[in-house]
């Protein structure tokens, strides 16, 4: 081992740490704080009482389907999201009147926020798991659209004259020259929109009421079971974790013949 890999080793170990560190403080302030009184417990459980009603929450059988019901609509909606703005990104980006022709309306149209779709998607679907993908779909449709169309923007012109020189048909043009530089901006964006199609999941669950760890945490903050909506929002973070650390595997093994990613595994 050399000893800049000795040294990065060291700093994800530190990192790693800290992070527990900071996690174990938070618990102790969760278990201090309402024991004293210096919080009213009503409204902050202590957090022995919350990982009580999480291990509780574990044993019944509709957390598990509220569970695997957030878990689909997220996966069906991220990979409805990156297929669309993967194609279009491409056909769009590769077209230069196309892309200029549609500029203004990508401007118009990406910030939109997801949740003043909210109207629409109950009026179409009402409580349904339809509501929540037009949701998901839509905000994180924009994060692949946008990433995709800066890589194909970012071809090396040098390689792309190249290839038309060499008379390379679309498709080879496609896969040897567009595809490899548009292929990390895409990853990039399948990182951000999974994260952004995990927050839909759930929000559609507490506003729309669509099956899913949303409705239940509304379920319990409406029933005033206190301990069980806190239990629930940190599985809600815990997803938010594994969603993040799953992307970020996936993209290392996607790119892991691009330069900086073989610069981070050398490291």
């Amino acid at each position: 081992m050399t000893r800049h890999q000795a040294a990065a080793r060291r700093a994800r170990t530190r990192a790693a740490a800290l992070g527990l560190t900071g996690v174990a403080a938070a618990l102790a302030a969760g278990q201090i704080l309402p024991a004293t009184g210096l919080v009213d417990p009503r409204y902050l459980p202590t957090t022995g009482a919350v990982l009580t009603a999480l291990a509780d929450a574990l044993t019944r059988p509709d957390f598990w389907r509220a569970l695997a019901d957030t878990l689909l609509a997220w996966g069906l909606g991220l990979a409805i999201a990156v297929a669309a703005g993967t194609v279009l990104g491409i056909l769009i980006g590769s077209l230069p009147r196309v892309r200029a022709a549609t500029a203004s309306t990508v401007e118009f149209l990406r910030p939109i926020p997801s949740v003043a779709l909210i109207p629409l998607a109950i009026l179409l679907y009402g409580t349904q798991l339809r509501s929540a993908l037009l949701l998901i779909v839509y905000a994180a449709f924009w994060q692949v659209l946008v990433q995709v169309l800066a890589g194909v923007r970012d071809v090396d012109p040098v390689a792309a004259d190249t290839a038309r020189s060499l008379r390379l048909g679309p498709a080879a043009r496609l896969r040897h020259v567009t595809w490899p530089t548009a292929l990390p901006y895409m990853m990039t964006g399948v990182r951000l929109a999974a994260t952004v199609a995990l927050v839909l999941a759930v929000t559609a669950g507490l506003v729309i009421g669509s099956p899913g760890i949303g409705l239940e945490i509304k379920v319990a903050q409406q029933s005033g079971a206190v301990e069980r909506m806190y239990a629930l929002i940190i599985v809600s973070g815990a997803l938010g974790v594994l969603v993040n650390l799953l992307v970020r595997a996936v993209e290392r093994r996607t790119l892991r013949w691009h330069p900086s990613l073989r610069g981070e595994a050398a490291a």
